[in-house]
């Protein structure tokens, strides 16, 4: 199988964008690159937002149109069938992030559970996602992780998250529409990965409907997911993991530095990489029992994961593997696999503007701390706008 380049073809990458959308991709990459700019902007928008000031069409207009599908379910249709004409998929996430109250809980799992109701009517959402914050409040997870005990009523308060993780899953099984669940801070992923590992083996008794997420930027989750292996097989249930680099380096060095304790988080990116191929390559090994969907922006791995399918025997579209990337990024990536027949999708966040600025915010944040990323979506834009010119 020859996978030479094949992330360096724009045309098939940029395909469904508009000349204009083109530039505005291509602007938006510009401003991102400099960071002094996304310090500034960041801290301008926050405020504007707090202040009430009238900048949502600003948003809407460039950064959100450019990474979100829309403010409500609906609103996505558009992105979503036109991403699904070109062989990719879409997973439909809420992406409200930092919500506190039981009400917001409850609209968070009923926003899910409307997700998979459109999936099962739309081949083009195969999966859903939620946060375990999405559920439930942060303190609460930091707790249980720490070992320590609940008051009555926090004991009441985390039933009714263990409540809406059941009520997900099962909806989720009964209509046959795998379901993600992120990874977060490690100071409460450890109650999260435990309540995910329950449902689990729950609901993945034939196959698997719940996926976990490891983000491979802690030196940890390897032995973590060969352990998660062992229990499975004695159980008897199925495995299902996200595998990402990870979303919060920064604040975990940060607090691990300021509570002097050793940091979770890998000492180089080159060993964050081994750690996620290894992820890769062990999951493909022991296809038997577990599925993998690999969340990654990067070529290299993305180059890998192909051929350990190829040498494994695997048909490009084997059920069992995903790819993954952040809608607005990465087209080179998931257009071109998708082009090859392989099973990709599109996390396609949406919700009102103003509350999916955290999310919107951290994207910039992440492109412009990640080496290279930047620069790369740039050269790309770039080389597509000088190729549509010589037509």
């Amino acid at each position: 199988m020859n996978t030479d380049l094949i992330f360096d073809n724009t045309e098939i990458a940029f395909s469904l964008k508009t000349d204009s959308e083109l530039e505005r991709a291509y602007f938006l990459f510009k401003m991102i690159s400099i960071e002094p700019l996304v310090r500034i902007g960041t801290a301008a928008t926050n405020f504007a937002i707090k202040a009430h000031l009238p900048i949502e069409g600003l948003i809407r207009s460039t950064v959100f149109d450019h990474f979100c599908g829309g403010v409500n379910e609906e609103d996505c249709l558009s992105v979503i069938d036109n991403m699904y004409q070109k062989g990719v998929s879409s997973v439909l996430d809420y992406s409200v992030e930092g919500k506190e109250s039981e009400k917001e809980f409850d609209l968070a799992k009923d926003k899910v559970l409307n997700i998979i109701n459109f999936a099962k009517e739309i081949d083009a959402i195969p999966i859903a996602v939620f946060k375990p914050t999405g559920f439930g409040r942060f303190k609460i997870y930091e707790k249980i992780t720490r070992g320590d005990n609940l008051t009555e009523a926090e004991k009441l308060e985390w039933d009714r998250v263990i409540d809406r993780f059941n009520v997900v899953c099962e909806k989720a099984k009964d209509n046959d529409v795998a379901v993600l669940i992120d990874g977060e801070e490690s100071w409460m992923q450890g109650a999260a990965d435990a309540l995910v590992t329950q449902m689990m083996q729950k609901y993945n008794t034939e196959k698997p409907i719940v996926y976990n997420t490891l983000q491979m930027y802690r030196h940890d989750r390897l032995l973590f997911l060969k352990e998660e292996h062992k229990k499975a097989k004695t159980g008897k249930y199925f495995l299902g993991f996200k595998l990402v680099r990870g979303a919060y380096m920064e604040k975990e060095n940060d607090r691990a530095e300021e509570k002097r304790y050793k940091s979770p988080i890998c000492t180089s990116k080159a060993l964050t990489d081994e750690n996620f191929n290894k992820g890769l390559r062990y999951m493909i090994n022991n296809l038997d029992c577990m599925s993998l969907f690999a969340g990654t922006h990067n070529e290299d791995s993305s180059y890998l994961l192909m051929k350990l399918m190829s040498e494994t025997g695997l048909l490009n579209n084997d059920p069992r593997v995903w790819f993954g990337q952040l809608y607005g990024m990465s087209d080179h990536i998931s257009f071109n696999l998708a082009n090859k027949g392989y099973n990709v999708a599109k996390y396609v966040p949406f919700g009102p503007v103003r509350d999916v600025m955290p999310y919107l915010i951290r994207r910039a944040e992440e492109n412009t701390s990640v080496a290279g990323q930047t620069g790369r979506e740039l050269a790309l834009l770039a080389k597509e706008k000088k190729r549509r010119k010589t037509l």
